[in-house]
């Protein structure tokens, strides 16, 4: 349907000037000449049929007409000010991460209280999504990408690689003797044996031709949940060493081998939208976490780059 509103930068110049009772400074708010805003009162008052203010030598002043129209469009205006102002102000304030159960329970929640001691004013919300699922691209303002592509034109910036190897408690490796080749492995129950990190690795370290299909399937699909079960003692799990560092360092889990795999060139994105790029809830994180990776000894983040 037709508008019957007048062109919105008339309006606008009328409301600014009606509040200062002068062209000029309403000229000098909107980032106009006194001359432009004259001519777009013109143009509102030839729209509506009659005269909005009374110009004198040295000021204006609003008709009668005028005055009942500035009333509302003043209220108007400051009610859409008070609306943006607040879901900015909302916005500044919190933010949305959405991130693979992996990173998010073995990374940022042993970490994201730094970040809210340093940052109190950005309230950090996580939604973690499983293996199943599919980030929240749309919703949120960060996203911790695992092996998933983000949509065409973000900003991505390589975290983490997803390198692999077979970990697993002490006690269960106890109770073969010892792990001394990567055969011994194939005597002990193997957390997600459908995993093709598991085939790449073997391969790696010479079994090419190992045959998995007669172990129980018992696919966990994150591995957050196998490093829990590896360290439960109830197989050999498929890991990224770095996810499981303070197992490893607690004696939680070993690693046997240093042989460490990585397929596809997988790993973990931090990415966001170009329009976030200057969003300073956005740039505190993302340095945040590049500072947590240095403090780790991972390599600095990979150039900035936009997905084609």
């Amino acid at each position: 349907m037709p508008s019957n509103l007048p062109p919105l930068p008339a309006i606008r110049a009328f409301e600014a000037a009606s509040r200062h009772l002068s062209f000029t400074q309403a000229g000098e708010e909107l980032g106009m000449t006194q001359a432009a805003v004259s001519y777009q009162i013109k143009l509102l008052e030839e729209k509506l049929g009659f005269a909005l203010f009374t110009r004198k030598a040295r000021k204006i002043e609003l008709t009668d007409h005028g005055a009942q129209l500035a009333t509302k469009v003043v209220d108007a205006f400051s009610t859409l000010r008070d609306a943006f102002e607040d879901v900015a102000e909302k916005n500044a304030g919190q933010l949305v991460v959405s991130s693979n159960t992996t990173f998010a329970v073995n990374w940022l929640s042993n970490r994201l209280v730094h970040f809210q001691m340093q940052n109190p004013d950005v309230a950090v919300r996580i939604l973690p999504y499983g293996p199943n699922a599919s980030p929240e691209f749309d919703n949120s303002d960060i996203v911790i990408s695992a092996c998933k592509a983000p949509p065409k034109g973000w900003i991505a910036h390589e975290i983490v690689q997803a390198k692999f190897t077979p970990l697993l408690s002490p006690s269960l490796a106890a109770t073969i003797g010892s792990i001394e080749k990567p055969e011994d492995l194939l005597k002990l129950p193997l957390v997600d044996p459908r995993d093709r990190w598991w085939t790449i690795w073997f391969e790696a370290a010479g079994l090419p031709d190992v045959d998995l299909s007669g172990y129980p399937n018992s696919r966990m699909g994150s591995q957050a949940l196998e490093a829990n079960r590896a360290i439960a003692g109830q197989g050999v799990a498929i890991l990224t060493p770095y996810f499981c560092k303070t197992a490893l360092e607690t004696g939680q889990l070993i690693q046997p081998f240093e042989l460490t795999c990585r397929a596809d060139d997988e790993s973990w994105y931090l990415c966001y939208p170009p329009a976030n790029r200057n969003s300073r809830k956005v740039r505190l994180f993302r340095d945040w976490v590049q500072s947590e990776l240095k403090r780790d000894g991972m390599p600095v983040f990979s150039t900035l780059a936009t997905v084609a």
